[in-house]
């Protein structure tokens, strides 16, 4: 069965991370820069919430609130819905499809060690599919 595990060792360990009183325009400029969707807002080593496209539209758009005097943590969704290294991929699309959310930070002894998308799941659960359609052809074949 495959990881959340798997997926972070194929991808830049980086994630962007900003503290709360960061102006929500300079974390959008920071998501449009690294072309990402969500910015993890923190303190110290402690996740507090996540900022994300969504967020800024309906928390600041839709209200009429000024991006450069907002703090992100007006505007932050909280708490963080977290998964560990181990999660089962499946079980990642599960909480994502339920709670209709993008992104799982990933959190493993209480330190952040990463962030999937809904993108890197599905990425791997249609490679995961493609190599046991190839192992039953094979095998239907041999």
């Amino acid at each position: 069965m495959n990881s959340v595990r798997q997926i972070l060792k194929s991808k830049s360990a980086e994630v962007l991370c900003v503290v709360p009183e960061t102006p929500v325009l300079e974390v959008i400029r920071l998501m449009a820069e690294h072309g990402i969707g969500s910015v993890l807002v923190v303190r110290g080593d402690e996740l507090l919430g996540i900022a994300t496209e969504r967020d800024y539209a309906r928390k600041v758009i839709l209200r009429g609130r000024s991006s450069s005097d907002t703090p992100v943590s007006e505007i932050m969704s909280s708490p963080v819905v977290t998964v560990s290294p181990g999660e089962d991929l499946r079980r990642c699309m599960q909480i994502v499809t339920e709670r209709r959310i993008r992104h799982l930070p990933v959190v493993d002894s209480g330190a952040l060690v990463g962030l999937v998308s809904i993108g890197d799941l599905l990425k791997w659960v249609i490679r995961e599919q493609e190599q046991e359609i190839e192992q039953l052809q094979q095998y239907i074949a041999g």
